[in-house]
């Protein structure tokens, strides 16, 4: 089984990485999700456990589906 923390780390380390390529600033993106940016650092720090519905405006707004945002290639348990 995947220990939680280590789920949410991936999540958010593949949040950040997909916001970089597309160069937009962490501000932007919590604003175009409406929730606060230390919320956003929170989820990329994997400091916080995302819903699924907050993964999938994330995802719209990053424009990729909400699969792509979550393959990760491989998690270590």
């Amino acid at each position: 089984m995947i220990d939680k923390k280590v789920l949410q780390i991936a999540i958010g380390k593949r949040i950040r990485e997909v916001r970089e390529v597309k160069k937009i600033p962490q501000q932007d993106l919590a604003g175009a999700c409406n929730i606060e940016k230390s919320n956003l650092s929170r989820i990329e720090a994997g400091n916080t456990n995302p819903t699924l519905y907050t993964l999938g405006k994330i995802a719209d707004r990053l424009c990729v589906s909400l699969s792509e945002l979550l393959d990760f290639k491989e998690i270590k348990k």
